[in-house]
C-alpha cells in the first residue's frame, strides 16, 4: 500500500518539474524572439538609414570642400562620415573632411605635392596629422582660446598614444624607406619635414623617454642616410636635433649593452648598419658631444659593428647573401636597401674622415716628433668625407717633404698600459680594427682614410714605442698570453698599426719612402722591421703560431704581411744594414735537426720567414731537399742499383731544335734524372768525348745561351742594365708557348743540378717566377723600374702633375709599334675612348705597370713557369727573394775567393800545387788581374763569371787544370810521358805561341807549361778577353 502511494507521488513531482521547464523554455524562446526582432529591425533601419544619409550631400552641391566652414558644421560633417565610412567607398569624402577641417584652422604649411604615387593623399594625411599633434597652428586657441591649449594639448598627446599603439612608426618607417631609399629620394622638402616632425613629438612629448628613444631608433634612425637626406632637404630639422642634444641621447641610450645588443637584433645587420651610418654622419656635426662622449661613442659603434660582424662570411655558401658594403652576409639582406649604398658608405666615410680622426685621435696627434718645431697642422677640414677629396691632393700633399728633422722613434717604455690615456686609445684602435674586418668591401677605403694624416702613424708608432716597462716588443709578447680584454686591446693597436702602414708603404714609390720619406725616418723603418722581424720570430718559434686561431692568427697574418713589404722593400731597395733580418739566436743546425724531425715550428719558421736564416745555409738546405729527391726517385747511383739514363744525340749546328725535339716529350722523372748527350757533326760522325755529365753541362750552357739571345726574340732585355724577360712578341715563333715551356724545364734543370748559369732575368720576372705576383701586397708599379726605368718616370710624373691631367690627351690604352704597325691595347674594355682624369689618373699608372709586366707576357711567363716548376717545386725556393734566386741561377755576385778555388782545384798532366806555373798562376789572378778580369778567367773556363753559391767545394765537375804539350786538335790526353815531362817542367817545345784553352763542360782550363810568368801573364790575358774556350776535348 506504502509502496504505491510513494510511486504516484513521485510521478507527480516530476510531471510539475517538467511543466516549470516547458514554461520557462516558453519564456526564453519568446524573449529570444523579441531580442532577435529588435536586432534585426535595428539592423534594418540602420542600413535604411546609412543608405539614407549616404546619399546625402554632405558638403553641398554648390560648396568646394576648399570653403571654409564653422566649428559645428564640420562636427555634423564628420559625425555622419564616420557614421556612414566604408574605406573603399569614402575615399574621396574623406580627403574632403580633411581639407575642410584644415582650411577650418588656418592652416598654411601643407606640403608641396611629390612624385609618389598617391603622393597627394600622403600629403593630406600628412598636414592632418602634423596639425593634430601639435596646436600650435590652431587658430581657435588664439586670443580668448588660450585657456583651452591645455586641454587641447591633452587631446594632441592621446592622438599621439593612440598612434604608437597602432603601429605608427612603423608605418613612417614603410614612407621614408620608400622615399629616401632610391639612387633619388622621391619625398620633398615639404613631406620629409611633416614625416620627420611627426616622428619627433612622440619623443619630446615624453621626455626622450627610453621606449620612445627605442622605437625612434629603430624605425627612423635605421632608414639609410635619413640624416643626409635632412641635411641636403631640410636643414633646419638637424637644427631641431642639435636643439635637443639628441645625439647625446643616442649614444648614452645606446651606451648601455642591453639596450644596444636589443636594437641591434630587432633591426638585423642591413638596417644596424643605416643606423650606424646615421650616427657617424650626427657626430661629424656635433664637435662638442663627441669629444665629450669619445667613449660611449666608440664603444657604441663598436659593439654594433661587432653584431654585424658576427654574420660577415669570408665565402659564398647556401647560407650567405651579398651585401655591397659588408660582402657575404649569412643574415638576410634587404635588396631594396641597395640603391641607398652609396650615400651610406658616404656616411661611414666620416668614420675615417680627417675630421673625425683628428678628434678621436687628439691624444696622439697632440704628440711633438720635431726636434726645433712644431709639427704643421693641416687646416681642420669641413666634415665631408675623406673619400670625396680629390686623389691629387693626396699625392700632393705627401710629396711636400718637411724641411724639420725629427727624432728617430725607438722603443724607450714608461707609459702605464692601465692608464685612461692608453685605454682610450686602445678602444679608438679597436674600433677601427673591427671597422676593416667588418666593412670588407671598403676595406681599402677605410686604409687610405687612415693613412691621410703623415703624422699618425708615426705618432701611433711613438705612443707604441712609450707603452710597458721598456716599450715596445716584451709587452706584446706578454699580451699574446694573457687572454684578459686589456691584451686584446693592446694586440688590436698593433693590429691596427700594421694594417695601415703596409697599406701606406704599398701605395708610396720608392722616391717617396728613400728620397722625401714620407711618414716614416729610414732608421725608423729599420727599428720597425726589426720589432716586427723579432715578434714574428717569436709567434713562431714559442708555438703561438701552430694553435692559433681567430683573432691571434688575424694578428699573426697582419704583422706578418707588415714586414714582409718593408723585407720585400729592403730587397729591391737597400735601406736597412747588413744582417738586419737574420736572428743571431737561431742556430741553423738546430732547425735542420727539427726540420728533419718534421716539427711545425721550423715548417712555419720555414714556411713565413726564411731570411731569418743566413742565405748559404737556406741554399745548403734546398739543395738537400734535391738530393733527398733524387734518392727518392732512385736518380741516385747506389752500390745495388743505378740510376735510368737518358740518351740524346744532338747535332751540334742544329743544337736548339734536336734538344727541344728529344727533350720536351720526356716525362718529369726522366728530366730530373741521369740524361747523356753524344755530339754528332752534319754528316754523323760522333764527336770525341765522353759524357760523365760534362757534355751535358755543356750542351745545356749552349742551350740556354741560345734560347736567351734576345736576336731569337724569345727573350728581351730591358733598357738599361740589359736583363732579360720574356719578349712580347715572341708569338711569331710556331709554337711559342711549347718553347717556353722548354725553356722553363731547361732552367730548371740547370738549378736542379746545381750548374750554374749566367742569364740576368729582370727583377719583376724573377718576382713572377717566385709567384709574389700574386700577394694581395704585390705593386705593379714597384717593380716597373726594373723594366724601364725612364717609362717608370713618366708614369710617376703623371702622378705628380698639378694641373689638369686631361689636357695632356690621354687616353686608358697604350700604344705600341710592333714590328712596324702602330696597335692600341686597351687598358680596360672600351679603354681608348675613355680620358685619364686627376680622378682616375692613379688607376691608369697601375693599369699600365700591370700591362707592361704582365698582361702582354702572361702566356709566355706562365707556359716559362710552368716548365720551370716541373722540376723546381714552388716550395723549395719560396725560400729565396728575387736577387737571392738570381743568385741560385748565376751563382754568387761576391768577389771571387782566390784561396776557395785554390783549395779546391784538381791537377792534371802533371801539374800540382806546388809546381813553378801553378804558382803564377795564382800570383797573376790575385795581384796582376783586376776584379773584373777575375771574373772573365772564371768565365772563360767554367762559363760562368760567377762563383757557386756554396764556394767552389760545390763546383760540379770540379775546377780543373792540366798541363798541355800540344794544340787541342793534336791533343790526345795524357800520357805518362806527358805528366812526367809536366811534372818536371821538361818541355818538348816552347810553347810560347800557343795560347791557353779550356772545357767549360768540364771546368777544365788547360796550360801549356810556358817558361816566364810574363808570357803566361800575357796570353792568359789575351785569351780570357778573346774567350778562346769552349773547345770539346
Amino acid at each position: 500500500m506504502f509502496g504505491a502511494s510513494q510511486s504516484s507521488k513521485a510521478q507527480f513531482l516530476d510531471k510539475a518539474r517538467q511543466a516549470r521547464e516547458e514554461r520557462r523554455e516558453l519564456k526564453e524562446r519568446e524573449r529570444a524572439a523579441v531580442q532577435i526582432q529588435a536586432l534585426g529591425r535595428r539592423f534594418l533601419c540602420r542600413c535604411r538609414l546609412q543608405r539614407e544619409v549616404r546619399l546625402e550631400d554632405f558638403f553641398g552641391a554648390n560648396e568646394s570642400a576648399s570653403s571654409k566652414r564653422s566649428a559645428l558644421s564640420i562636427f555634423r560633417i564628420a559625425r555622419k562620415l564616420l557614421f556612414v565610412f566604408n574605406h573603399k567607398e569614402d575615399k574621396e569624402r574623406f580627403e574632403k573632411l580633411c581639407r575642410c577641417i584644415l582650411n577650418s584652422m588656418d592652416v598654411e604649411n601643407e606640403p608641396k605635392p611629390d612624385i609618389l604615387q598617391d603622393s597627394r593623399l600622403v600629403n593630406l594625411h600628412l598636414t592632418m596629422l602634423v596639425t593634430f599633434t601639435d596646436t600650435s597652428t590652431w587658430k581657435i586657441l588664439r586670443g580668448k582660446g588660450e585657456t583651452l591649449r591645455p586641454a587641447m594639448n591633452h587631446i594632441c598627446a592621446n592622438i599621439m598614444g593612440h598612434l604608437n599603439q597602432k603601429g605608427f612608426y612603423s608605418v613612417l618607417q614603410i614612407l621614408l624607406t620608400n622615399g629616401l631609399a632610391r639612387s633619388r629620394p622621391s619625398l620633398s622638402k615639404g613631406s620629409l619635414t611633416a614625416v620627420f616632425s611627426l616622428a619627433l613629438r612622440p619623443v619630446i612629448a615624453a621626455q626622450f623617454s627610453d621606449n620612445l628613444l627605442r622605437s625612434f631608433l629603430i624605425h627612423i634612425m635605421s632608414v639609410p642616410a635619413i640624416m643626409t637626406h635632412l641635411a641636403t632637404l631640410t636643414p633646419e630639422r638637424l637644427a631641431v636635433i642639435e636643439s635637443h642634444e639628441l645625439f647625446r641621447k643616442f649614444i648614452l641610450f645606446l651606451s648601455r649593452e642591453v639596450q644596444c645588443r636589443d636594437v641591434c637584433v630587432c633591426l638585423e645587420g642591413s638596417h644596424t648598419l643605416c643606423l650606424l651610418g646615421n650616427l657617424v654622419f650626427l657626430g661629424s656635426l656635433n664637435d662638442k658631444v663627441l669629444e665629450e662622449e669619445t667613449a660611449h661613442f666608440v664603444g657604441v659603434l663598436i659593439h654594433m659593428l661587432s653584431y654585424c660582424q658576427k654574420y660577415v662570411s669570408q665565402k659564398k655558401s647556401n647560407l650567405t647573401h651579398w651585401h655591397p658594403v659588408l660582402g657575404w652576409f649569412s643574415q638576410t639582406v634587404d635588396y631594396g636597401l641597395n640603391e641607398s649604398m652609396p650615400l651610406l658608405t658616404k656616411q661611414l666615410q666620416h668614420l675615417w674622415g680627417v675630421h673625425m680622426i683628428r678628434i678621436l685621435f687628439s691624444d696622439v696627434l697632440s704628440k711633438k716628433l720635431l726636434e726645433n718645431q712644431e709639427i704643421a697642422q693641416l687646416p681642420a677640414q669641413p666634415a665631408s668625407p675623406q673619400n670625396s677629396l680629390p686623389m691629387k691632393n693626396l699625392f700632393k700633399r705627401a710629396f711636400q717633404k718637411s724641411a724639420s728633422v725629427r727624432n728617430i722613434l725607438k722603443p724607450v717604455g714608461g707609459k702605464r698600459v692601465d692608464s685612461a690615456e692608453v685605454q682610450k686609445v686602445c678602444s679608438i684602435c679597436v674600433l677601427y680594427q673591427t671597422t676593416l674586418t667588418t666593412l670588407t668591401q671598403i676595406r681599402l677605403q677605410i686604409l687610405t682614410g687612415l693613412t691621410y694624416l703623415d703624422d699618425l702613424l708615426p705618432k701611433l708608432w711613438a705612443f707604441i714605442c712609450e707603452l710597458g716597462p721598456q716599450g715596445g716588443l716584451k709587452l706584446f709578447l706578454e699580451c699574446l698570453n694573457n687572454d684578459t680584454e686589456e691584451s686584446k686591446r693592446l694586440l688590436a693597436m698593433l693590429m691596427l698599426f700594421c694594417d695601415c702602414s703596409r697599406h701606406l708603404i704599398t701605395i708610396l714609390d720608392d722616391i717617396e719612402v728613400y728620397e722625401e720619406q714620407i711618414s716614416f725616418k729610414l732608421e725608423e723603418l729599420v727599428t720597425i722591421s726589426s720589432f716586427l722581424n723579432s715578434f714574428v720570430f717569436k709567434m713562431i718559434w714559442d708555438g703561438i703560431v701552430e694553435n692559433a686561431r681567430g683573432e691571434t692568427l688575424e694578428l699573426f697574418h697582419s704583422v706578418h704581411g707588415w714586414l714582409m713589404v718593408l723585407y720585400e722593400r729592403d730587397c729591391r731597395r737597400r735601406f736597412a744594414p747588413e744582417d738586419h733580418w737574420l736572428r743571431k739566436d737561431l742556430k741553423p743546425s738546430v732547425l735542420f735537426q727539427e726540420l728533419d724531425k718534421d716539427k711545425k715550428r721550423a715548417q712555419l719558421l720555414l714556411q713565413y720567414i726564411p731570411h731569418v736564416i743566413p742565405h748559404k745555409n737556406r741554399v745548403l738546405l734546398f739543395r738537400n731537399m734535391v738530393t733527398k729527391e733524387k734518392e727518392k726517385l732512385g736518380l741516385v747511383e747506389t752500390s745495388s742499383a743505378s740510376p735510368h739514363v737518358t740518351h740524346i744525340t744532338i747535332r751540334r749546328s742544329r743544337m736548339l731544335e734536336d734538344g727541344y725535339e728529344q727533350l720536351r716529350q720526356l716525362s718529369q722523372n726522366a728530366m730530373k734524372g741521369v740524361i747523356r748527350v753524344k755530339f754528332v757533326n752534319d754528316l754523323g760522325v760522333d764527336e770525341a768525348g765522353i759524357d760523365q755529365d760534362g757534355v751535358f753541362k755543356e750542351f745545356l750552357e749552349e742551350i740556354i745561351k741560345k734560347v736567351f739571345d734576345p736576336a731569337l726574340n724569345l727573350f728581351k732585355t730591358t733598357s738599361g742594365d740589359e736583363r732579360l724577360y720574356p719578349s712580347p712578341t715572341s708569338y711569331i715563333h710556331e709554337n711559342y708557348l711549347q718553347l717556353f715551356e722548354f725553356v722553363g724545364k731547361m732552367l730548371g734543370k740547370a738549378v736542379y743540378e746545381g750548374i750554374v748559369v749566367d742569364v740576368p732575368f729582370a727583377s719583376f720576372f724573377l718576382s713572377q717566377l717566385l709567384g709574389h705576383h700574386h700577394s694581395v701586397f704585390y705593386s705593379s708599379v714597384d717593380e716597373l723600374p726594373s723594366l724601364d726605368s725612364e717609362f717608370y718616370k713618366n708614369l710617376t710624373s703623371i702622378k705628380r702633375y698639378d694641373g689638369d691631367i686631361s689636357d695632356l690627351g690621354l687616353t686608358l690604352s697604350y700604344d705600341e709599334d710592333v714590328m712596324g704597325q702602330l696597335v692600341c691595347h686597351e687598358l680596360v674594355p672600351g679603354g681608348k675612348t675613355i680620358p685619364v682624369t686627376n680622378e682616375n689618373k692613379i688607376s691608369y699608372i697601375h693599369l699600365m705597370a700591370h700591362f707592361r709586366m704582365h698582361t702582354q707576357i702572361k702566356s709566355q711567363t706562365a707556359a716559362l713557369i710552368s716548365g720551370f716548376r716541373s722540376i723546381i717545386k714552388p716550395e723549395w725556393i719560396r725560400m729565396f727573394s728575387a736577387p737571392e734566386l738570381q743568385r741560385l741561377i748565376s751563382g754568387d755576385n761576391a768577389e771571387i775567393d782566390l784561396e776557395d778555388l785554390k783549395k779546391h782545384t784538381v791537377y792534371y798532366g802533371g801539374f800540382h800545387g806546388s809546381h813553378r806555373v801553378i804558382i803564377w798562376l795564382w800570383d797573376i789572378l790575385a795581384n796582376d788581374f783586376s776584379p773584373e778580369e777575375r771574373a772573365m778567367f772564371l768565365k772563360f773556363v767554367t762559363s760562368c763569371s760567377r762563383p757557386p753559391l756554396l764556394g767552389f767545394a760545390y763546383l760540379k765537375p770540379p775546377f780543373s787544370i792540366r798541363c798541355v804539350e800540344v794544340s787541342d786538335d793534336q791533343d790526345t790526353g795524357d800520357t805518362l810521358g806527358s805528366v812526367l815531362r809536366g811534372f818536371f817542367t821538361i818541355r818538348k817545345k816552347e810553347p810560347g805561341g800557343r795560347l791557353p784553352t779550356s772545357s767549360t763542360c768540364f771546368n777544365l782550363l788547360k796550360l801549356p807549361n810556358y817558361s816566364k810568368k810574363s808570357i803566361l801573364r800575357e796570353k792568359l790575358r789575351y785569351a780570357i778577353s778573346m774567350n778562346t774556350g769552349f773547345e770539346l776535348s
